[in-house]
């Protein structure tokens, strides 16, 4: 219990400052949902989309590698040289090719040569240079559990991005272009200040043999990483190439492609309570199996770490996913709007969906255990592209039926079927005893629980918000169950220690 409390407390420390940085930036959702029209939304959703993408090709799995090699802290700053200088000529490289592409990426991502739009391609450039830069400083800093810095430099990085935000659209009167003016200045700031404290790391040299290491061991997470990026963006390019008339028989007139992928990309936000969880997570997680990999109690301590997990996850999914429209129609203090602007709500159907994606994508977290220590991450392309090739075929099948509905199903296959198969992998590579049965009795009773809203509502003839309170405390109160019988178990056992 003693180790997984170091667990839960670099959790919970990363989890503080991204809920607050989660929370103040989710603060540009209503306002940007207020201000800019759906079509217009839509860039932001492809563009974010596309630097989704490129980031794991700019970054070549470095951050996983500095991770895995730098534990060795008698090399850590050789290492940490070695890769920093090998990124900023790749990054440099990249940036300029993908700069001679312009003509042909503008189109695609709803950009206009003809008007203050085209300047959004060089920042998303911009955006992505700075940001391949600081993951190998924010690695180190994460790998020697600095972790209070780590969380102070990303919520600098979003107040400032808020900041700018208003400033620029409120005062001066910028449009869509200001939304990327803001992340690259706020980019630009932020690893700088990481380069700062990391500086003395520079100290070591350059070594070609631990470049070709590095690169040995994060070259499948290209592959992987791209996988995870059709996984997680490429249905918006789906919905925006959706046949006009086929959107008019979905949602009625009025609505165009470009309409759809705003709405989409809104809704999307509401699914961040989930991926928020999953991110806080996945920062403790990775560094935290690492350091425990040699110890003999490592595979229980692992299968327990899933336990909790998922009380944590199916918490979130009951809660967001029963009350997603009552969220979205909270009240903005002082204003007319609200947490997402109305014109969106047509797309908040997808959102259990999301949730439910996103907790296999948590599963999928916790298996890359065995993968890690095992050092065969020569199988993530292969699950990453399987997931791929299933998110492409069920999006090109789906979507044209089913529009944002459709999407949102190919997630949820993807990255179930990508869980389920790294989860044979892994614990084939390292076994470790997870209860898998548990988390899917789990899944399927906080499904039910919430799909299960609308009807309940239609036969009981109660008040639907009476119903969600009704369902919310039934699972409220099995969770808790869980956790006090989990709980006791761990405390049995240190006892008889």
């Amino acid at each position: 219990m003693r180790k997984l409390r170091e667990l839960f407390s670099d959790t919970l420390i990363y989890g503080i400052s991204s809920v607050f940085a989660r929370f103040v930036n989710y603060l540009l959702v209503p306002f940007h949902t207020e201000v800019f029209d759906t079509a217009r939304y839509s860039i932001v959703g492809l563009v974010y989309a596309a630097i989704i993408f490129l980031n794991v090709i700019f970054t070549m799995g470095m951050e996983s590698a500095y991770l895995r090699y730098a534990k060795n802290r008698d090399q850590a700053r050789h290492i940490f040289k070695t890769l920093q200088v090998s990124l900023l000529g790749i990054a440099t490289l990249l940036a300029g090719l993908l700069w001679l592409l312009e003509p042909l990426a503008l189109p695609v991502l709803n950009l206009s040569p003809d008007d203050e739009t085209s300047a959004i391609y060089l920042m998303m450039l911009g955006i992505l240079w700075f940001d391949t830069l600081s993951i190998v400083p924010f690695a180190e800093l994460r790998l020697v559990r600095r972790t209070w810095l780590f969380a102070a430099l990303k919520t600098a990085h979003v107040i400032l991005n808020l900041f700018l935000n208003f400033y620029l659209i409120l005062a001066l009167g910028f449009g869509i272009e200001a939304v990327f003016i803001s992340n690259l200045l706020a980019s630009v700031v932020v690893t700088l200040a990481v380069w700062l404290f990391t500086l003395p790391m520079m100290r070591g040299e350059w070594n070609r043999s631990w470049l070709l290491k590095a690169f040995s061991f994060g070259w499948p997470f290209i592959p992987a990483g791209l996988g995870y990026a059709v996984n997680e963006v490429l249905d918006r390019f789906f919905l925006n190439m959706m046949d006009p008339s086929r959107v008019e028989v979905l949602y009625g007139s009025g609505y165009t492609p470009e309409d759809i992928v705003g709405i989409y990309t809104g809704c999307y936000k509401v699914a961040v309570f989930m991926l928020l969880l999953i991110q806080m997570f996945r920062m403790a997680w990775q560094p935290f199996f690492m350091r425990h990999s040699d110890d003999p109690e490592a595979p229980a301590l692992y299968a327990r770490a899933f336990l909790y997990f998922n009380l944590f996850a199916a918490a979130v999914y009951l809660g967001v996913g029963l009350f997603a429209a009552e969220i979205v129609a909270i009240p903005i203090p002082g204003t007319d709007a609200t947490l997402i602007n109305s014109r969106y709500w047509l797309g908040l159907e997808i959102v259990p969906l999301l949730l439910l994606a996103y907790w296999f994508h948590g599963w999928y977290i916790n298996f890359s255990a065995g993968i890690f220590i095992s050092e065969r991450t020569g199988v993530l392309p292969n699950i990453m592209l399987l997931g791929g090739g299933i998110t492409i075929a069920a999006n090109l099948i789906l979507v044209p039926l089913l529009g944002m509905m459709g999407a949102a199903w190919a997630t949820v296959a993807s990255y179930s079927v990508m869980a389920l198969t790294l989860y044979r992998f892994s614990t084939r590579s390292f076994a470790v005893p997870y209860r898998l049965g548990f988390g899917i009795g789990l899944m399927v009773v906080m499904v039910g629980l919430v799909w299960s809203a609308d009807p309940l509502t239609a036969w009981s003839g109660l008040e639907e918000w009476v119903v969600k309170v009704i369902l919310m405390g039934a699972g409220s109160i099995g969770l808790a169950g869980l956790g006090w019988k989990l709980l006791r178990e761990d405390a049995a056992a240190q006892d008889g220690e």
